[in-house]
């Protein structure tokens, strides 16, 4: 796994030969730190300023594709021009799209269902949160005593088993959260798809993620040529084949992007960020 920032000027070049770039990247984690309560994952001043700058130049299409909600990404990421993608992709709204899935939509009044229990199971452990993001559901529990981690898990795994074995939903195990979606074919690598369909001229894609959600991202990008990124220290198990260490390096990737804005625009970039 090549470190992006020791091999910079080679991806430099071949962006450079892109007519355009599409930057996608998921929030937590990636565009900031993980914290312990989710609505303190605040991005920086910087890191906003080169966000907005990166998503106003005619070569960049840039994005978030994250397991927050997407009005949350709208609070949060409210910056002229930035895709957002959220609940793993299931909705996508920005440069003239707005998707949402019909099977997460279809599945609604289960998830009412779900969570209700899942408060029920995890009622007795302090730190514990269980969020409802409207297509998804999420259990945090970073702010929890260590001693209490294996119970919490092991209460959301009895709660949800029967609509996992009834091919209802799942679940998937992140940094001290579990994620609960409805069992459809979509995750965030068929979301960047879509949205790379949409700007109609086949960008060079390039993914930052940190997390187990973000392998099919990076699956998805790879296959297309693109560069995925793992933001983290390096571990086995992941698919992409570039990394970085922390959310700071990705502001340190974000800057040398932003410096090299003064590029020439292909003759055939001219057309609209995304195509109807």
């Amino acid at each position: 796994m090549a470190h992006l920032l020791n091999i910079w000027p080679s991806v430099s070049a071949s962006l450079r030969r892109a007519s355009r770039v599409l930057l996608l990247f998921d929030y937590d984690g990636t565009l900031t730190p993980i914290v312990k309560r989710p609505e303190d994952a605040v991005l920086s001043d910087e890191v906003r300023r080169l966000l907005r700058s990166l998503a106003a130049h005619p070569r960049y299409i840039a994005g978030i594709v994250s397991g927050r909600s997407l009005d949350d990404l709208g609070t949060l990421a409210d910056i002229p021009g930035l895709i957002h993608a959220g609940n793993h992709g299931m909705e996508i709204r920005g440069q003239g799209m707005d998707f949402i899935h019909p099977g997460a939509v279809a599945a609604r009044s289960l998830l009412d269902r779900v969570v209700s229990e899942l408060v029920d199971s995890v009622s007795d452990f302090p730190g514990v949160a269980v969020e409802h993001k409207g297509l998804t559901l999420t259990v945090h529990y970073r702010a929890a005593a260590e001693e209490t981690v294996a119970n919490i898990e092991a209460a959301v795994s009895a709660t949800a088993a029967p609509y996992v074995q009834s091919g209802e939903i799942h679940l998937t195990r992140g940094k001290m959260v579990v994620e609960v979606r409805p069992a459809i074919s979509w995750d965030k690598g068929k979301a960047i798809q879509r949205i790379r369909e949409q700007c109609g001229d086949a960008p060079v894609t390039v993914y930052f993620g940190d997390d187990r959600t973000d392998e099919d991202g990076f699956r998805v990008v790879q296959s297309m040529d693109g560069i995925a990124v793992f933001v983290g220290e390096p571990r086995e198990g992941t698919v992409a084949l570039h990394q970085l260490e922390s959310p700071r390096e990705v502001e340190e990737t974000l800057r040398l992007l932003a410096a090299e804005t003064d590029w020439s625009a292909p003759q055939n970039s001219g057309g609209p960020a995304i195509q109807p």
